[in-house]
């Protein structure tokens, strides 16, 4: 049976029962809605953003902003599933989730998105500031009407452009912690941006049926396998370079110096090899997908514990300067107390 007898057959179940279905919800289902795991990727490059600001936010400030950016991110998903209802029906790899299922209507999927939304930029204005607040609007907006509702039916460099939407969270973790943007977390901006092409580039050549079937020009189903295998081994080669950036501009340290060296060489020799491979074997593939994951979550470890032992640093020398001062101011007054004891030991 392929998948799309397997996505008809649930289209016909999900059109016979769709009001009994979506009547017995769960907040499971609620929950996969908001993609779980791109919110957490999201959450922990807007965290790193935020921890390698120069300005430290009070525990509770950075927990609000934390969730309100959470909740953005959800928002975003929400709203994806919401409008990709109709293609996710049609498509193996999303026809269990909970709209093409029937769990959750379509309208009430919008709602949430909506509320969601609207709440995570509000949370985020109060608890921080305005600029951080635009910037989840804008990348949240950017998702679901640029990406989403165009460029992802219309245009093979769909990913491509659309990849801006998911590298800004670490542009609003900083610009939540300093109220502007940086040189700082632009350049982990355009790491997350290189890395969005040959990650999903990756996913979409074992999935071009698919993708074929749901009508959404990816790069393999209109270019072809070997189109968009040298693609991938361009941006990678870019990749690799633009990881360099927060290392070569003093950023960063040799925890992240080693870490992308090592995690580059790796990614370009699986590009590499991914290039080389023939057609019908799925496995090279498969590997640069399942590694691009953690290289993005390897320099983004490294790059936070650089920044934590060097804010640890900061903090040390901040202590030990007022305390030098705090003795230097009352070098005098012990100075004139031992004089009028007329005892010169306490000098």
């Amino acid at each position: 049976m392929n998948a799309k007898s397997i996505a008809g057959q649930l289209g016909e179940r999900r059109a016979r029962t769709p009001h009994s279905l979506a009547d017995h919800w769960n907040v499971s289902d609620f929950v996969a809605l908001t993609k779980p795991r791109v919110m957490m990727l999201a959450v922990f490059t807007a965290l790193v953003g935020l921890s390698s600001a120069p300005v430290r936010l009070d525990p509770l400030t950075t927990l609000a902003a934390v969730l309100a950016i959470a909740a953005g991110a959800g928002a975003a998903g929400v709203l994806n599933m919401w409008y990709d209802a109709d293609i996710d029906a049609v498509m193996s790899r999303t026809a269990m989730r909970p709209i093409p299922l029937g769990k959750i209507s379509r309208f009430a999927a919008l709602v949430l998105g909506l509320l969601l939304g609207g709440f995570s930029v509000v949370a985020l204005a109060l608890a921080t500031n305005l600029v951080a607040a635009a910037l989840l609007a804008g990348a949240i907006l950017f998702y679901v009407v640029v990406y989403t509702a165009w460029l992802k039916r219309s245009t093979r460099q769909n990913i491509v452009i659309g990849g801006a939407a998911g590298a800004l969270p670490p542009v609003i973790g900083w610009a939540a912690a300093t109220g502007d943007i940086g040189l700082e977390p632009l350049a982990l901006f355009l790491i997350i941006f290189l890395w969005t092409p040959p990650h999903f580039w990756a996913l979409a050549l074992n999935r071009t049926e698919d993708y074929a079937g749901a009508g959404v020009p990816m790069l393999p189903v209109v270019a072809g396998r070997s189109v968009t295998t040298r693609q991938i081994l361009i941006y990678s080669g870019l990749l690799a370079l633009g990881s360099e950036l927060p290392w070569a501009l003093g950023f960063a340290g040799v925890i992240y110096g080693v870490t992308v060296a090592i995690c580059g060489a790796l990614f370009l020799m699986l590009a590499f090899l991914l290039d080389r491979s023939i057609g019908p074997d799925r496995r090279p593939a498969h590997r640069l997908f399942v590694f691009s994951i953690f290289y993005l979550f390897a320099l983004f470890a490294a790059f936070l514990v650089d920044h934590g032992g060097e804010s640890f640093r900061r903090t040390r020398a901040s202590h030990a300067g007022i305390a030098t001062s705090v003795h230097a101011d009352r070098l005098p007054e012990v100075a004139r107390s031992a004089w009028r004891t007329n005892n010169p030991r306490e000098l």
